[in-house]
């Protein structure tokens, strides 16, 4: 350049730093036209934001001074496309979003400048040019060369891929398929999660060789689809298929542990059956955790309930407990059920159905069986209980929180 870079440029470049409407319109803009980023949770959202706003404000100073991108620019800009590869996002989406974001940048100027002259116009389209095509050369070979290391240790790369699943870090399905597709494996999908931890105070916490052992387990030959395993403090969290629930009490029993296993879930909702598997081990009693037996997503549900935590809608937890005792047909268990929960004993409960104590102890052997829930137990007399109430009386509000 020969001529000094006009005020205009500052001016502009201060109106539109100090105005937040510009990097919400990046965001906005990004959010419409690259449908990856329309996928995003909200979790995601300000970590677009910060970058966005990152971006215009180098963007910016580099056209009002005439300069070009430097080393701790492509640093950064290295850093993200690492993170994106990580997790799952395509770098063609992510180039796109800079495109994008490039074009709002224009109009804003525009906007805020009508007059702008030949000179400082044609310095802000080769600014844009130029940066736009370094930093989609370091941004691909960064995405390329982390892609190549995931890619190269693939069990760090298994685990990292779970991590990001329970965190919520995925973009789209479609970015999740196209990463497990570069790993070559195909998820279980339905899904059964679990989140397990040891039960003695003096035991340690679970590094990754016991979760892989766990994973060992329960996973079983290997087939078509593939199983995950991970920790998270003091806890092993595994992606399993459906299949496996049945054996998650016995092998657990067999380690002193507990958990709560989530089972037809999506890949979509790991982050959110997470939650509400990590949620139930914080907040089950004692008495909840039996030897040999699991918390599972109707336990989990109902202790989400009654902690005043995001839930399903009641009624959908009262058909999670009660099962197939809810099938037309089965109206003499719900009443044997009734009447055992509300007397405290087999022989009240036969007197008030006017039954034979041994007919009403068999009901109560079938509920057991069909549920998986015996109501003697205190914990599964609790959730019983607490189901039956809500199909007795018709609750119906509230959201669907899983």
């Amino acid at each position: 350049m020969t001529n000094k870079p006009s005020g205009i440029r500052e001016r502009v470049r201060q109106e539109m730093v100090a105005d937040p409407r510009v990097v919400e319109a990046i965001v906005a803009a990004v959010n419409e036209q690259v449908p990856v980023y329309a996928a995003l949770d909200d979790s995601r959202l300000p970590e677009v934001r910060a970058i966005a706003a990152w971006g215009l404000e180098r963007l910016l100073h580099l056209w009002a001074t005439d300069g070009t991108l430097g080393p701790a620019d492509l640093r950064r800009f290295r850093g993200i496309a690492s993170a994106r590869a990580a997790d799952g996002r395509p770098v063609r989406a992510v180039l796109r979003a800079y495109r994008v974001a490039g074009t709002v940048l224009t109009d804003e100027v525009a906007a805020r400048a009508p007059g702008l002259g030949a000179e400082d116009a044609f310095a802000l389209a080769r600014m844009l040019l130029v940066s736009l095509d370094t930093l989609s050369e370091e941004m691909a070979t960064a995405y390329a060369a982390t892609s190549e290391d995931l890619a190269g240790d693939r069990t760090r790369a298994l685990r990292l891929l779970l991590d990001d699943l329970i965190a919520g870090r995925h973009a789209s399905v479609g970015a999740l398929t196209d990463r497990s597709a570069r790993l070559g494996v195909q998820l279980p999908d339905p899904c059964c999660l679990l989140v397990a931890e040891p039960t003695a105070a003096d035991r340690p916490d679970p590094a990754h060789g016991t979760a892989t052992d766990l994973l060992d387990a329960l996973a079983g030959p290997g087939g078509e689809v593939t199983s995950l395993a991970t920790v998270r403090g003091s806890r092993a969290v595994l992606l399993l298929p459906l299949a496996a629930a049945a054996r998650v009490g016995a092998v657990l029993g067999e380690r002193s542990w507990r958990g709560c296993v989530v089972t037809g879930e999506s890949l979509d909702r790991i982050a959110l059956a997470h939650r509400l598997a990590a949620d139930a081990l914080d907040t089950a009693p004692a008495h909840a955790h039996r030897p040999g037996h699991v918390l599972t997503d109707a336990d989990a549900q109902v202790l989400a309930l009654l902690a005043g935590r995001p839930a399903s809608a009641p009624d959908h937890i009262a058909r999670l407990v009660l099962g197939p005792l809810a099938e037309t047909g089965r109206r003499h268990l719900l009443d044997a059920l009734t009447a055992y929960l509300d007397s405290g004993s087999a022989n009240a409960a036969a007197r008030a159905l006017h039954l034979h104590p041994q007919s009403l102890r068999y009901r109560l052997r079938r509920i057991h069986e069909l549920t998986g829930r015996d109501p003697r137990d205190p914990w599964h007399r609790l959730t019983l209980d607490i189901a039956r109430t809500i199909r007795d009386r018709g609750f119906r509000a509230g959201p669907d929180g899983m």
